[in-house]
């Protein structure tokens, strides 16, 4: 009987315990148009972390938003209907680092 209770306070899934009290969790989020230098702004983040010592998670590539405005060509709207299209495209990167308070201050 005792050992049914010791199995059931198993430890938890690896990577889903509690951090201890004196670490800190810190999340950058980090959104360009430029894809090219927003990953060099992450690789140097995620370099530099690294050389502190320090946990990383990512960088974590989220959905790029494409935000679209289709209007006239024409000022004063005679003439052929024509019509422009522009789009913008937001990248976004999140990259989740764990600190100790010492490093972090």
């Amino acid at each position: 009987m005792a050992t049914a209770a010791y199995g059931a306070m198993k430890p938890a899934k690896v990577g889903f315990e509690e951090p201890p009290k004196d670490e800190h969790r810190i999340r950058i989020t980090l959104s360009s148009k430029n894809v090219k230098n927003l990953e060099k702004v992450c690789a140097d983040l995620v370099r530099g972390a690294k050389e502190k010592l320090l946990r990383v998670k990512g960088p974590v590539r989220m959905p790029t938003k494409v935000l679209k405005i289709t209007t006239r060509k024409s000022p004063c709207g005679e003439g052929t209907n024509t019509f422009d299209r522009f789009e913008l495209r937001v990248h976004k990167r999140v990259i989740d680092l764990v600190s100790s308070s010492e490093v972090v201050k």
